[in-house]
């Protein structure tokens, strides 16, 4: 039968060829969450300077607080 060694590269082998056909999509969602994270993390700093404009995020506004 097979060792440990051979059962290890034969799993690995596996994963490497399902996630081949899945890899665009994960750094498309990888690169649209940094995106997002980003802009959220700009759209706090604006929140604390009153007279910055309003942030348009993925076609939404954001909302302001008036005081």
């Amino acid at each position: 039968m097979f060792g440990i060694g051979e059962l290890t590269i034969l799993l690995l082998v596996i994963v490497a060829v399902l996630a081949v056909k899945r890899l665009p999509e994960l750094t498309r969602s990888a690169g649209k969450a940094a995106r997002i994270l980003k802009s959220e993390k700009q759209a706090l700093k604006d929140d604390e300077d009153p007279r910055s404009p309003r942030r348009v995020i993925r076609g939404e506004a954001t909302e302001r607080d008036t005081p």
